[in-house]
Order: structure tokens, then C-alpha cells, then sequence
């Protein structure tokens, strides 16, 4: 087994044409484009994929390899999964060539064999180069090609940096040298994401309201802050593919990622300092900013430099816990405290807040000021709520989303009806008095 370690980029035409010679400013190895093909295979009730692996068969050449990649982590681009890699002289899939402990207990591998069958392919034509960037070799592949199911398929125009040797510092920071010859985008879906997609006929993707953040049992503030962020980015990620497809209401989803970003920064922000983040907070400023402009063309911004920029530094923030080295040992040990204490004392705070907020307003014009702190407010309870009971935390968000939509369809008679039932409602988090 071996950890594969890569950070996926999806390239304009133009930029690919760029890619050689910004590669020439680093020590490196070049091979020529080399044809390959894959299948994925799959049962027809998606067992693997419910076990989140992959199975497929490359060939290249006269060679032929077997990989299983089993559950991992994405964080924004980067992949980082277990796989398996099994040589084969022919292209006959014998899923008993993998190591048996790969499997689920109790796993019936002939029984599996037999339902395996392919799905979708990917044939593309790889160039590769192995860099030299500090202490690691990077290997750059440039896959030009088609990801294809029946009669379906999208195109493959993708960058893939793969850790060879050395540290995944090297690899982000060699990205973020990438990053600056533009018209690139992290690429959060793998090839198989997209040809699961496209097995299922490719059907458009609905927009995702910021959920519930859900944290496992005992979870400490430091993984309930971690898991704020990645929720954000994966928000921002998936709608980002939703824009592209042509779905304009994606954009205000998008905006919505970035200010559940901010909220996360301001949740943690007595125990992660302000210079730990600050230029990656200026980077989403300018993001904004620059997303409230009239006209906005999808494919521009997605492939621009301040996109690509912010969301690798946001992700380059996450992975590598470089935020650490501004706490001290006080700190660290609340960080390591427990996140559902954490939040009942944050949501006593916000709920706090929102009543002397709304204490005392009459007039529209005075709601209206107040509404985007309520707005935030709201996302703040989105990253702290999801330990408690949904049904309580629905009902007691939905009382302050009707006083939300009353100011913003300004609707002056429901206003106060709707801000007295908000703040009468009982709380769903412990010491609810904090």
C-alpha cells in the first residue's frame, strides 16, 4: 500500500500551452506524452463506491495495472488516499490480487467478483514531468483526453501534482508557484467523481444550503474548527462546479461559503490570533469585492488568479496547521477541549446577542439595519448546532429565518410578531442562560 499524495489542477486550453515552460524554471525530468486507457468497474447497487474506493484497470502501452484506492481525505484539491497497485499481463480484473485486509469483514469476494462489471473509462494522453522544488520531486502530469459513459463524456484537461519524495509542504508550495501563470482552478472532483456522474446520466446538480455542521461524539474545539472550515470550502467548491455548468443562482450560494468562512474565523478567533489568518482574510476581502461587480462571466472568475490563489491558500492554511505556530500551550488546551461545551457557550452568546439586537425595533428601516448580523448570526449557529437535536435546532433557526425573509420582502406587519416569537422561543443547547 502506499499513501498517494496529489493536488489536482483543471486547466483552460491556454493555460496548458504555458505549462512547459513555467515548468523550465525548476530542475526536472521530462517524458513524453504516452497514451492511457482506464475502466472503472462497479457494481450495479454501487457497493464500492458506498465503501468509498475505487476500482479500475490501466493500461499503457502493453502494460496493464490494477488499483483499488480506498477512503482518504480531499481538501479542496488535494487528494490524499490509500491505494493499491497490483500488476497484471492482461486486462482481466482478479480482485483476489489485492491484499485481503482491504476489504470490509466478511467481505464474499467471489461473490463481489461476479457483480463487478465496467462503468465509465478515461482515455487520455499523459505528459508528465518529475521537478526538483526543495527537498521533495513533483511529479506534474498533463492529462488530455475524455472521461466517458455510454454515450456521455466530458473532457479531460487536467494538471495532477503527485508527491514522489520529500513533504506535502513542498507540494503546496510548489502549487502556489503554479497558481501564478493562471487559468487554473483546484479540482475537488476526480476523474472517477465525474465518471460516476456521468454514469448516472449526468444529472444537473441541485443548490446546497449551508447544512448542519456534524462532528463525531466527544469532538474536540480544535476538530469542530477544522471541520467549520472544510465545510465552508467544500460549499464554495461544489457550487463553484454548479456556476460553471451555467446555474447562475450558484453565485449567491458561493457568497454564502465565503461569509460562512468569515463566521468561522470570527468563532475561533480568541484562540486562533487574527495575524495567523490575515492574508488569507485579505485575499477573501478582495474576493468579495470583486464578486460584487455587475456581469460576472463564470468561466473568467473560476479560472482567474485571485480565485485559484485564495482557495489554495485557504486549503494550504487547512492541511498544514501552520495557524499553530501563533498559540501557546494555554490556547492549545482549550483547543483540545470539548467542542460541545465549546458550542453551548457560543450559542449562549449568539442568542445572547440576537436579543439585544432585536430587543427594540419599530421601525423597517431600523430591522433593515440589523439584518446582516442577523444573517450572520444564523451561520454561526450552522457551524455550532449540528451536536443537538435537528428538530429543536430547525424550529428554533426557522423562527429567526421568518423574521429574516419578513425584513427582506419587507413585510412591516409580520415583523413584530415574528421577532417577539423568536425571542420568546426556548433554547435546544445546555445552560442556555450563558
Amino acid at each position: 500500500m502506499t499513501i498517494e499524495i496529489e493536488l489536482k489542477f483543471i486547466t483552460t486550453a491556454d493555460a496548458a500551452t504555458k505549462l512547459a515552460s513555467q515548468l523550465a524554471l525548476w530542475p526536472h525530468e521530462h517524458t513524453p506524452g504516452q497514451k492511457l486507457s482506464n475502466i472503472y468497474f462497479e457494481t450495479a447497487n454501487g457497493q464500492l463506491r458506498s465503501w468509498d474506493m475505487g476500482l479500475r484497470i490501466r493500461g499503457f502501452g502493453d502494460s496493464f495495472e490494477m488499483t483499488l484506492k480506498t477512503a482518504g481525505q480531499t481538501i479542496g484539491g488535494l487528494h490524499q488516499r490509500p491505494e493499491y497497485n497490483v500488476a497484471l499481463n492482461e486486462p482481466v480484473l482478479d480482485i483476489h490480487q489485492l491484499p485481503a485486509e482491504v476489504w470490509p469483514e466478511g467481505t464474499d469476494l467471489d461473490a463481489l467478483q461476479q457483480q463487478l462489471n465496467p462503468l465509465f473509462s478515461t482515455h487520455f494522453v499523459r505528459e508528465k514531468w518529475v521537478v526538483t522544488y526543495g527537498e521533495s520531486e513533483i511529479e506534474v502530469a498533463f492529462d488530455l483526453g475524455e472521461v466517458s459513459a455510454g454515450e456521455l463524456s466530458e473532457p479531460l484537461h487536467e494538471i495532477e501534482l503527485e508527491l514522489k519524495n520529500g513533504n506535502r509542504d513542498d507540494l503546496l508550495a510548489f502549487a502556489a508557484e503554479l497558481a501564478k501563470m493562471g487559468g487554473l482552478r483546484l479540482g475537488s472532483l476526480s476523474k472517477a467523481a465525474r465518471g460516476y456522474a456521468l454514469a448516472k446520466g449526468n444529472p444537473p446538480r441541485k443548490l446546497r444550503p449551508v447544512p448542519l455542521l456534524k462532528v463525531k461524539p466527544k469532538a474536540t474545539v480544535e476538530q469542530g474548527m477544522q471541520a467549520a472550515f472544510l465545510l465552508a470550502l467544500s460549499q464554495w467548491q461544489y457550487h463553484e462546479e454548479l456556476w460553471l455548468r451555467g446555474n447562475t443562482d450558484a453565485l449567491g450560494e458561493i457568497q454564502e461559503a465565503l461569509e460562512t468562512l468569515r463566521q468561522a474565523f470570527s468563532l475561533y478567533g480568541a484562540l486562533v490570533p487574527r495575524k495567523a489568518s490575515s492574508e488569507l482574510r485579505q485575499r477573501l476581502t478582495e474576493l468579495e469585492a470583486a464578486l460584487l461587480e455587475d456581469e460576472l462571466d463564470a468561466l473568467s472568475v473560476c479560472f482567474s488568479t485571485l480565485w485559484l490563489e485564495t482557495q489554495l491558500a485557504l486549503t494550504i492554511w487547512i492541511a498544514t496547521l501552520r495557524w499553530r505556530d501563533f498559540i501557546d500551550s494555554k490556547t492549545d488546551a482549550k483547543l483540545q477541549g470539548s467542542f460541545k461545551r465549546f458550542s453551548d457557550i457560543m450559542l449562549g452568546r449568539i442568542s445572547a446577542d440576537l436579543k439585544e439586537t432585536f430587543g427594540q425595533v419599530n421601525q423597517l428601516n431600523e430591522y433593515q439595519d440589523k439584518l446582516t448580523r442577523l444573517h450572520r448570526q444564523q451561520l454561526a449557529v450552522h457551524l455550532l448546532a449540528g451536536s443537538y437535536d435537528d428538530a429543536a435546532v430547525s424550529e428554533w433557526l426557522g423562527h429567526w429565518q421568518l423574521l429574516r425573509q419578513a425584513i427582506v420582502d419587507r413585510q412591516d406587519v409580520w415583523l413584530d410578531g415574528h421577532r417577539r416569537q423568536a425571542l420568546k422561543q426556548p433554547v435546544f443547547w445546555k445552560n442556555g442562560n450563558a
